[in-house]
């Protein structure tokens, strides 16, 4: 079998459900069935929005965003889907915080529970730092399905390496 590497971890038996997925050719439809179109937050403002919804739901008490944008310099195969920055600056007798949010933007055409899943665990960060207990309960609290996401999300990336990205979802709609 070849290696799965965005889900090597996961038990031999889901393993080999996936490459099952994979020698009959149905990993592609199996992800369409399932999710079967792209979100419509295209633009770094929509994508603000978006996420600032999130956040005002979940995390009212958090410091404020400053900035949420697509990136294209983000790479993916380094096992970064999004990532989170804590930007602290003098201006004039006050430290000025600012809290980023950047996701890659290969997720520009994806489902928007995949989008959601990335969002979620890059606000998780801003209440707790390392992928502990406390840090998943809170990724949970915000998408209840977060788990699954993040399996098919990962099952997606495989299909990218293996495929290409599904065109079907690249489609605009309106």
């Amino acid at each position: 079998m070849n290696e799965l590497k965005y889900i090597k971890h996961y038990p031999q038996s889901t393993l080999t459900q996936v490459h099952a997925l994979i020698d009959s050719g149905n990993l592609s439809a199996h992800l369409q069935k399932k999710y079967p179109q792209a979100h419509t937050f295209k633009t770094d403002k929509n994508l603000f929005n978006y996420t600032l919804d999130l956040k005002n739901e979940f995390m009212k008490k958090s410091n404020p965003l400053s900035k949420v944008i697509y990136d294209g310099k983000i790479n993916v195969i380094h096992n970064a889907l999004g990532t989170h920055h804590f930007i602290s600056r003098v201006q004039g007798g006050k430290l000025k915080a600012k809290n980023e949010i950047r996701v890659a933007s290969i997720f520009k055409n994806v489902p928007e529970e995949f989008l959601r899943m990335i969002v979620v665990h890059e606000l998780a960060h801003f209440k707790e730092k390392e992928h502990n207990k406390a840090f998943y309960k809170l990724c949970v609290y915000m998408e209840s399905d977060y788990h699954q996401l993040e399996f098919d999300l990962r099952l997606y990336l495989t299909h990218m390496d293996i495929y290409g990205k599904i065109e079907q979802w690249n489609k605009t709609t309106a």
